[in-house]
């Protein structure tokens, strides 16, 4: 069983953040994977993200969204989490504004790696309970000592 906390790592954990769109969100998204993966283009990541959006929101219902990319040349899948503070609309499958973003950015071409670690984050997000806490995180590190204690 992979771990959520071997793919996220801390500076990629963001608590009570505030965007108030879907595009804003992918923007931020894309600059924090910028700055873990320097030799992937900003603008290029945003564009898989919004590209990956096109096809049908990543939204899958309860308030979480997991917007992912494939990105050539990217060399390990990345994770990030956001908690938005305000629930925002992201076109949600149940049509339910989103708050809980894990976002992932993954090698193009491993496919099999790539649906184990989306069904990874799925399963973690399935547990209520985790959402909660997750949700009532007040800083960038309390957020990353529930996703290390989780998993």
């Amino acid at each position: 069983m992979m771990k959520l906390s071997s793919l996220i790592c801390q500076d990629c954990s963001k608590a009570a953040v505030l965007f108030n769109s879907k595009k804003r969100i992918l923007e931020f998204i894309s600059e924090l994977a910028h700055n873990k993966l320097p030799y992937l283009a900003q603008q290029d990541i945003l564009n898989s993200l919004m590209a990956r959006e096109k096809l049908g929101s990543t939204g899958i219902g309860r308030g979480i969204a997991i917007p992912h990319a494939r990105m050539n040349g990217a060399q390990d899948p990345l994770a990030l989490i956001l908690i938005n503070e305000k629930p925002i609309s992201f076109d949600a499958i149940d049509n339910r504004p989103v708050d809980i973003f894990v976002a992932l950015i993954v090698p193009d071409g491993d496919n099999s790696q790539h649906l184990k670690t989306l069904s990874t984050i799925a399963e973690k997000l399935n547990n209520k309970e985790f959402c909660k806490q997750l949700r009532s995180a007040q800083s960038d590190e309390s957020l990353y000592q529930i996703i290390v204690e989780q998993s």
